[in-house]
């Protein structure tokens, strides 16, 4: 992969997110390994992408890491290509063709339509070759090995979607969906409408909310350029655009580092939400308010310090 057979330098341990354009090709994981061998040992993300697909990845570095339970629901946004008229054993283009059928039944107006249709809630079988886990085992090892694979479905919600260029057998296409949403089972379960398949052939997560690929930094600028990593970071308050902030005085900021439950003060009601920052605007906690004896108070859901 890109930048993996030179030395990296070793940087200190940064914190923060980093908006990644990820590239096609190497997997999600190899992206992380090659940014942790540049000294960056505390590393995570929010949601991962095959290896077709290729846009924004969000890395979390340092206490950032922290922040993965609460960005991964996040709404995606994706740019695709479907071709008709086949059907792989991984519903995309790298996998092994399984059927091939004429599809000249398809008009383009049929098509869009399929594609608008995408819209709404509904329960999405887990394709056979994914991440997604049976008794600690991804589910692409199991098919890997020959091995029986359990069906596993999901609710998914898809927000938005819509058609943007046909020609036959080929389309380009955006959709807005909830996490975890497999991109290429919709192209599958749109072949199987049409009794004719059809494949993923490109994928790019444009956003992954609130991250969008204006933000993000090919995977290649950032292994050869690692001076400017710290710089291209983004800090953990930002990273939370939907989370009211609350600076705390010094006595509070001891007092939730000792456990203690600060009231809202009928401020907040249950349910509310807050980053806590310290007197110098560092972020310090999420928390999470509570009925608590009578009052409403500060449960801290992670802290940061």
């Amino acid at each position: 992969m890109p930048g993996a057979a030179r030395p990296a330098p070793r940087l200190p341990q940064l914190d923060g997110v980093l908006v990644l354009d990820k590239p096609e090709g190497p997997t999600s994981a190899a992206c992380l390994s090659a940014i942790k061998r540049l000294g960056q040992k505390k590393i995570g993300h929010s949601g991962t992408l095959d290896p077709l697909a290729s846009g924004v990845l969000v890395v979390l570095l340092g206490q950032a890491t922290k922040l993965a339970t609460y960005l991964t629901g996040a709404v995606k946004t994706y740019r695709g290509r479907l071709r008709l008229g086949a059907t792989t054993d991984t519903y995309d283009v790298q996998g092994r063709v399984l059927a091939e059928k004429d599809w000249s039944h398809v008009t383009a107006e049929a098509l869009r339509g399929a594609i608008l249709d995408w819209k709404g809630t509904t329960v999405q079988e887990v394709p056979a070759y994914s991440a997604a886990k049976h008794q600690g085992k991804p589910l692409y090892a199991l098919a890997r090995a020959g091995e029986e694979i359990p069906v596993k479905s999901k609710e998914i919600t898809v927000f938005a979607a819509e058609a943007l260029d046909i020609a036959l057998p080929e389309a380009d296409f955006r959709v807005s969906c909830s996490a975890g949403t497999y991109v290429r089972s919709l192209v599958h379960s749109l072949g199987t409408r049409f009794d004719c398949g059809a494949i993923l052939t490109a994928l790019r997560r444009e956003e992954s909310r609130p991250f969008t690929l204006d933000r993000a930094v090919p995977l290649q600028a950032v292994l050869d350029e690692p001076d400017l990593l710290a710089g291209r970071l983004i800090g953990i308050a930002e990273a939370l655009p939907d989370w009211p902030q609350a600076r705390l005085t010094a006595g509070d900021v001891r007092k939730v580092k000792n456990g203690i439950r600060l009231s809202t003060h009928g401020q907040a009601g249950p349910g509310a939400r807050a980053l806590f920052l310290d007197e110098d605007g560092v972020p310090l906690a999420l928390a999470e308010s509570v009925p608590e004896a009578g009052d409403v108070r500060w449960s801290i859901l992670r802290g940061l310090w």
